[in-house]
Formats: structure tokens, sequence, C-alpha cells
């Protein structure tokens, strides 16, 4: 089935995603008179954030909440959270973006268990280069009613990275016997406290990677050593020194710069043991039912058997929905490529990315931009409030205000080394 538009019912912005950024997206479309629909994948608002809800964000209120989205907010009888506090991702999707979502204004816009399974233009394929402008954008949609397409004026996808981990392997392609070896992964940020806490006590678990996530999960395997005999912890790193997740001293996110010191003090005590230079080549299932992990390099082999196995390496786009379209990216980051030299994490931290706006993220193909997490392709330096600027911006520009659209109304605060503590809001 395809939606077709008429005089009487014009073609909609298409959201991809109800995510903080998607809705916020929806909520200044819809400040701005702008026909919308958001297209949501889960059974409700923030799905995504709901599968790491028992962990802590570093931002507190006052910086993850949308301003129009507040001013929605307002008119009802929401009530604001301590602005100076620091809410989990349970608290963000029960406090904020389900009330937000089930607001007069933007109740009507979601459809929920929708997934967009493709975008094109309607009637050619990415082939066809003269006249695109001319056809309508296609958005293809599989929800419980069955598979159908409907046509839009614009496209904002902010449908995030969560779900599209880096694989475990070197050089970004999987480890022998990764696809193999699935029981014994439990994903980047498991809920070692509460609802996994059976599957690590009393065993022995490797946590990779160099991020936050990965200290997240360090930290909560360390406090349940303390109350679970045989508990055992070991950290994998590809680098030779963990300085730069020690080092955190510069940061004014308060909860983020205390992380690495006291995931310092965990590996000082032997409460957490460090492998370095550790680049995993091979995943091996043992008779035993444990797991062999394997790491390879010039200087020789290493190995550790254990019972599972916390990969925090990172995400990466899925890029495939948005195959039929004109669009450029960096080939380094798979970041839109104005974006890409702003968030280089070679260079760049959450405060040292310029916000910025609809001129930045736009493409080749008219009227279609990438926002949130999913902007910044492999990048680690997203925050929640510059997504809310991108969002702002960009309805501006649909709605043809190039003057508000190039203006910056954000002030990032300073931070040091970033990567989000999940599913990416620093």
């Amino acid at each position: 089935m395809t939606v077709v538009p008429s005089p009487s019912n014009p073609l909609p912005v298409v959201v991809i995603g109800a995510g903080p950024i998607g809705i916020a997206a929806a909520a200044n479309l819809n400040k701005r008179g702008i026909d919308t629909i958001v297209f949501e994948a889960g059974e409700r608002a923030g799905d995504a954030i709901r599968q790491w809800g028992h962990v802590s964000l570093f931002s507190p209120w006052s910086n993850t909440i949308d301003p129009v989205g507040r001013e929605l907010l307002e008119k009802t009888d929401w009530v604001s959270p301590d602005p100076e506090a620091v809410p989990t991702g349970a608290e963000l999707v029960h406090d904020y973006l389900l009330p937000l979502a089930a607001t007069a204004e933007l109740a009507p816009l979601i459809r929920y268990n929708s997934r967009v399974i493709g975008t094109s233009r309607q009637g050619i394929d990415t082939t066809k280069t003269i006249g695109r402008e001319r056809h309508p954008l296609l958005v293809r949609v599989d929800s419980a009613d069955g598979v159908y397409d409907i046509l839009a004026s614009a496209i904002i996808d902010a449908s995030g990275t969560w779900g599209h981990s880096n694989p475990i392997g070197a050089s970004g392609l999987p480890a022998t016997g990764e696809a193999e070896s699935n029981e014994w992964l439990t994903g980047p940020l498991p809920d070692v406290r509460g609802t996994d806490r059976a599957r690590f006590a009393g065993k022995h678990t490797l946590v990779i990677g160099m991020g936050h996530s990965a200290a997240n999960t360090l930290l909560a395997l360390a406090e349940l050593r303390e109350s679970e005999p045989g508990t055992e912890i070991t950290w994998a790193i590809r680098g030779r020194s963990a300085r730069r997740m020690y080092n955190g001293t510069a940061d004014k996110l308060p909860d983020r710069d205390s992380l690495g010191t006291r995931l310092k003090a965990a590996v000082e005590s032997g409460a957490v043991t460090l492998l370095t230079d550790f680049t995993i080549t091979e995943l091996s299932p043992q008779p035993d039912g444990r797991l062999r992990v394997i790491s390879s390099n010039p200087d020789g082999e290493q190995s550790v058997t254990v019972d599972a196995l916390a990969a925090a390496t990172g995400f990466r786009p899925d890029l495939d929905i948005l195959r039929e379209l004109h669009l450029s990216f960096d080939p380094v980051l798979e970041a839109p490529v104005a974006l890409a030299p702003l968030i280089d994490p070679n260079v760049h931290t959450c405060g040292t990315v310029e916000p910025h706006g609809a001129s930045v993220l736009a493409h080749p193909e008219n009227n279609v931009y990438v926002v949130g997490m999913k902007s910044y392709g492999r990048a680690p330096t997203f925050l929640m409030a510059t997504g809310y600027e991108q969002v702002r911006s960009v309805a501006a520009a649909i709605a043809g205000d190039t003057a508000s659209a190039g203006r910056v109304n954000l002030m990032l605060p300073e931070t040091d080394v970033c990567c989000g503590s999940g599913g990416g809001g620093c």
C-alpha cells in the first residue's frame, strides 16, 4: 500500500525513531505547524534506552530535556525533575520521554511497532540523477498491519546506533568464531546489579573496551565481587596503557570524572585484572562450557578463558535503509562529510565539538537528514544537547526559516575524553 498525498493531505515529514532526538524533532516540527509522522520500531518511546535503563547518564537533567519538549510538558501536570540530578536511562524514559510522547500534540504523530526498512524516491532508484527532486521521498514501513509505503516531503533519521555494535575482533572485522560465540556475549551494558546478576555471580567475566561503558560494567562487577565469592573480573584493552581512561580530572561532568578514578583503584587493588596489548583474533568455545578468548599480535599470543564476555567496543550506524538515497558520508567515521572533522574522536571530546545544524548535516539528497547519535557515525563524542540543537535547526530549514536554521543556540560544558555511558548520551 502506498499512501498518496492530496491537496487536503500534504506530504508529511517522516521522523525515524522515537528516542530523545526523534521526539525532539517531532516537537520542533509540530511547533512550526509541519505535518509529521514518527515511526518507532519499539512498543513505546525510548525503547532502545530501556535496554540500558540501569545505567546513569553523565549529564544532569538540565542538559537532557529539549527546550521545545519542555514547553509541551509544562502545559500538562508534568513535574520537572531536579535540574542538577543525574538520571538513569530508565528515569529518562519514565520521567521525560513517555510523558512527552503522550502529550496531546505528539501522541497522534507516533506510530509504534513500525520499523522503517527502506527509503527512496518514488518510482526511481539511486542510479537516477536527473530530476530526482520532482519525485517525492518514499519510506517503507514494516508494521503489525503489514508492509506499506508512505510518501514524504522530508526524512529525519534519528534511529540511533544501539543494537549495531562494533565487532569484537581486530581491524574492525569479527574475530574467528565470533558468530558461534553468542551464548557467552552479554551485550555492551549488562545489568550486573539487577536482572543479569546470576550470570556473573561467582563467574569469570571478560570486559573489552576503553570507554565509559566498559568502566560502568567493570565497576558494577567489582561491587558484585565483594558479596559473591569466586567472581573474577578481567579487563582487556588494545592499547599499552589505561592512562587515558583513568585521567578524567579536567571533566566538568563530575559523575564521569569520578569513573576513571574509581576504576584505577579497582585495578590497583586487584579486584580487576588488566590485560594490555590484547587484540582479539579468535573466540573458541571449550568442552567445559567456557569461552577461550585469544589475542594475537606481533609481540605474541595471550589468552584468557571466561564464562562471559561483555564487549563495550562502541557502535556503528546501520546505513542500509538509506542505500537508495544520494547521501554523502565520511569514509572514516560514516558521518556526514561536513560533520566528520568537527567530531573526530582523535581530536575532539564532547565539549570541543562545535554545535551545528542543518547546513552541516545536509546531503546531496534534498530534505534528508541523519541526526542524533546516528549522525556521529562511529564517533563516541555525542551529547544529547547537541542532538537537540541539530533538530531545532533542521526543523527550521525544512520550514524555510534559513535565519533560524543558521543560528547556534547552544553552549556546551567543558569535558574531558568522551565516550557515551550507554546508548550514546554523554
